[in-house]
């Protein structure tokens, strides 16, 4: 292509490499620096500004699938975190137009503005192959050290997801009230929404949760309490909860042994609802084990199959751990299966009612085929309540 065609041939040069000694050199679209992380991949072809303030991504380099990244620009109203987590983003084409009536300002100055590393101009078409074959890798992505063999030296001495606990570099300090509701792109209409100290009240456990989730269950008519994922058993039934929410979150969910006990406590007690991190926690403290899979699930495209009617929801997924099934205990039943690989998408608490799913439900981005999970969660609470 010629330089004078090349929407990055003004912009710094950037380099990523994975730690089998692959570097790819591109431009610099966001901030100067060095960060490390596991280098992922995401199918969707919309939504990046939720892909970025996502804190399920902590600890990763995120690259998009499709070519051209950014043309739409950003918005506050878009946001799914006070500001972005991930380690570093890395895309075919930064696009240098953000053209909708939505805009606030274009992608490349919100990265710089937010410190986030980008790299553009490199072929994501080989690096997803790449990730594809070998599984998930550690890579560092710099634009201060441009030397391939001391950059792939640090890719390999970098830590990778297993056994840490990312959840406290993103989860809240301290307790808060959630009174947002959902805007009018995805607003819910309840015939007749409880109120005031009538309406359920649901805490939510935020090990790193996305906005779009408080804002359904309060879109619902519930009061909503944020608490950080270390609340203890007591401290949660403090706040004399309809229901407890487990939310989404990063990296692997085995070294949250706090959480595993005080989820196993809170069981009996209350219904329970989890998403994605909050689904493997969920079965963690039933008692099951997890295990990393080899490039995970990113998309807002990812098929899954309801068993009990057979009916296939296109879902949003970003996780690269799962359920083992081999160590599913007794109390608990597949309810959902994801159809690219059969891996468990859902179960449900045989004793308890306590349900969870592998994908994310709130579509921030992606389909509404989903939002029920909501609906079947205010109906048990409401049930409970009846009892």
């Amino acid at each position: 292509m010629p330089e004078s065609n090349n929407p990055h041939a003004d912009a710094p040069v950037a380099k990523l490499a994975l730690e089998d000694g692959t570097v790819y050199t591109g431009k610099s679209v966001g901030a100067g620096g060095e960060v490390s992380g596991e280098v992922v991949f995401n199918t969707a072809m919309t939504g990046y500004q939720e892909i970025l303030t996502d804190p399920s991504y902590c600890g990763q380099i995120v690259t998009m699938t499709y070519p051209e990244i950014g043309n739409y620009g950003v918005n506050e109203a878009d946001i799914e975190h006070q500001k972005p987590a991930l380690s570093g983003f890395v895309v075919r084409e930064s696009s240098r137009i953000a053209s909708n009536y939505r805009s606030e300002g274009s992608l490349s100055d919100y990265l710089v503005s937010h410190n986030v590393l980008a790299i553009a101009g490199i072929d994501t078409r080989a690096l997803v192959r790449r990730i594809r074959t070998e599984g998930a890798m550690r890579g560092v992505l710099s634009t201060v050290d441009l030397d391939d063999e001391s950059l792939i030296e640090k890719a390999k001495n970098s830590p990778g997801l297993v056994g840490r606990d990312l959840v406290r570099e993103v989860m809240p300090a301290q307790h808060s009230v959630w009174e947002q509701g959902l805007d009018e792109w995805t607003a819910v209409h309840l015939e007749d929404p409880p109120a005031g100290d009538d309406a359920p009240h649901v805490v939510c456990l935020d090990f790193g949760m996305k906005w779009n989730i408080p804002r359904h269950i309060r879109a619902r008519g519930n009061r909503v309490t944020i608490l950080p994922g270390t609340a203890s058993a007591e401290e949660i039934m403090q706040q004399n909860p309809s229901g407890v929410f487990l939310s989404n979150g990063p990296g692997d969910p085995e070294p949250l042994e706090y959480a595993h006990k005080t989820i196993a406590e809170l069981l009996p007690q209350v219904p329970v609802f989890g998403i994605c991190m909050g689904h493997q926690l969920l079965a963690l403290a039933c008692g099951a084990k997890t295990f990393k899979l080899k490039f995970g699930h990113r998309g807002v495209n990812q098929p899954v199959q309801e068993l009990a009617t057979s009916k296939v929801e296109i879902t949003t997924q970003n996780h690269g751990f799962a359920v083992e099934e081999e160590s599913l205990p007794d109390c608990l039943e597949i309810t959902h299966r994801n159809l690219n690989d059969n891996t468990i998408a859902g179960v449900r608490h045989k004793e308890t009612g306590a349900f969870s799913v592998q994908y994310h439900p709130e579509a921030a981005s992606g389909p509404h085929d989903s939002h029920y999970l909501f609906e079947q969660f205010q109906k048990q609470m409401r049930q409970t309540s009846q009892a």
